[in-house]
Formats: C-alpha cells, structure tokens, sequence
C-alpha cells in the first residue's frame, strides 16, 4: 500500500503518529518530486488491519492541520462572513461542537464521534485501490464530511448571534445603571435556583417586596420583566454595592449580574454569609 503526502509538516505528523500508536507498522519514506512524500508500507499486515490503521491515523492529522482551514473556508464562503474576530469566534464555537466532551457539545452533534466518522471515509477510500494521496481524498472524497460540516457552522453562527445579542443587552444594562440614580447601600445575595436578597440588617427581601419595588421602575424599557425574580430586582434597587455568596462564581445567573455592575461586585464563599440563621432555618 502506498500513500502520497505533499506537505511535509502533516507527514511528519502521519508517520509520529502512527509509529507512537502502532510501533509494529514498518513503511518505506522518500520524496517523489511530482507527489510529495511518498510512504510505502511492506506486506506484513493483513490489509484490513492496514487500512483501519492507517485510515485512523490519516483523520487525527486532518482534524490537526486540515479541520481548521475547512470551518474557516465555509464561514467565508457558505455565510459570507469577513470580520477576522467574527470568524475566529465562530470557528472556535464549531471546533467545539465537533470536539467538545461537555454534555452540550454533544447534544449539538447528536452525540456523533466525528473522528469515527471521518475515518469511515478514508476507510472507503483506501479499499478501492492501493495507491492513495492525502490531499485527493480530502479534497474529493470527504464531502459527506464537509456537509455535515457546514451544518455544525450553522449552530455556531446561531450560538454566536445570540451571544451578541446578550452582549448587547449587558451592555445597555449596564449605560441604563450607569446614569441611573444609585439607590441601597449593599445588598447581600445568596445563591439558588432563584437568588435570595438581603438589606444590611439581614431582613431577607419577599417576592412581594421585590414586586413593589420593581413596579416603581420601568424595567420594560431594558426588555425586563416584573415578574422576573433574579436580575430585575437588582435593576430596579440599583444598590452601591453587591456582595454575592455561593460556591461557583461561574454560575450564569451570577456572571450576569457580575457582567453587569462589574467592580460593584463581590464574591464571597458561603461560609462568609452574615446571616447564618437564615442557613439554618432552610
């Protein structure tokens, strides 16, 4: 069996590889001056134990140094995007969807393994002959690849147009704060399903006061809802200060309100909240 590579980073690439997971694997490697790097492997395998190898070692060095320039050829040529920081953002978002191992990354794909899928293609590939170049199949044989591609492209243009738009709407959350009249001094937050507010004095703030005070302020005007009980209530009291208690200053209800009042904001451990009845009494 022989394969052809033209670029000498991705074939050095191949053989590191191969020789790191399959140390059995004996090939012959020269250049040929109108195909590249030629690899020619010796009899001595059964050829379909030959191919599986050597068809999954030829995805890891597309996912490597081909996968990249595809996502960022079809954001440019399939959605006509041309800003740099647009396109690196969406790229980033659809490598993430091919490769992440977060539960959501693999909702995105359907729970697909790419890299299995991409390896059935080279597979199919090598059975038809013994004589193969890399950069052929990629650019003839994998549309089956490319397809689905440009549809993971899709969901991350659709994540990142929704990410603009919460960042647009931080952002006048924020100017609306900005020239608004401070109101409290410090509200105390404690974490949950639905945040719980503190005066200074420890009284904890009921949905019927957090009603009363957010019908005072036309938070329609920032695409806010009286009836929303986590970041309306804040807008509405505009406190000075804002001292947050939990365990994960990552939770997205707290990243939004840090995103929001910015350096107002501290995060404390939960063992630092001043109102330790409350906690037991829960």
């Amino acid at each position: 069996m022989e394969v052809y590579f033209e670029s000498n980073k991705e074939v050095i690439s191949f053989c590191e590889r191969l020789f790191r997971e399959h140390q059995q694997i004996e090939l012959n490697w020269k250049t040929d001056e109108k195909r590249g790097n030629h690899l020619k492997f010796p009899d001595g395998l059964p050829k379909n134990e030959l191919e599986d190898i050597i068809a999954g070692t030829m995805a890891e060095v597309f996912m490597t140094h081909r996968l990249g320039v595809m996502i960022k050829r079809i954001i440019k040529d399939y959605y006509y995007y041309t800003e740099h920081e647009e396109i690196e953002r969406i790229h980033d978002l659809t490598h993430w969807i091919i490769t992440g191992e977060d539960e959501e990354s693999k909702r995105l794909r359907n729970n697909k393994n790419q890299h299995v899928f991409l390896k059935s293609l080279f597979i199919a590939t090598l059975k038809e002959s013994f004589e193969f170049h890399f950069d052929s199949i990629v650019n003839f044989r994998l549309k089956p690849f490319k397809e689905q591609l440009i549809s993971y492209v899709g969901l991350a243009i659709d994540d990142f147009r929704r990410e603009e738009d919460h960042q647009a709407f931080i952002d006048m959350l924020r100017a609306y704060i900005i020239n608004k009249e401070p109101g409290v001094p410090v509200i105390h937050i404690l974490q949950g399903n639905t945040f719980a507010f503190f005066k200074e004095n420890g009284k904890r703030l009921t949905n019927i006061d957090l009603r009363v005070m957010m019908k005072k302020e036309p938070l329609y005007i920032v695409g806010l809802h009286d009836n929303e009980f986590n970041l309306a209530p804040l807008i509405a009291m505009a406190p000075e200060k804002l001292i947050i208690y939990g365990d994960d200053p990552s939770e997205p209800k707290t990243m939004t309100v840090i995103n929001v009042f910015q350096e107002k904001v501290e995060f404390e451990s939960i063992s630092n909240f001043p109102f330790p009845y409350y906690l037991n009494h829960e």
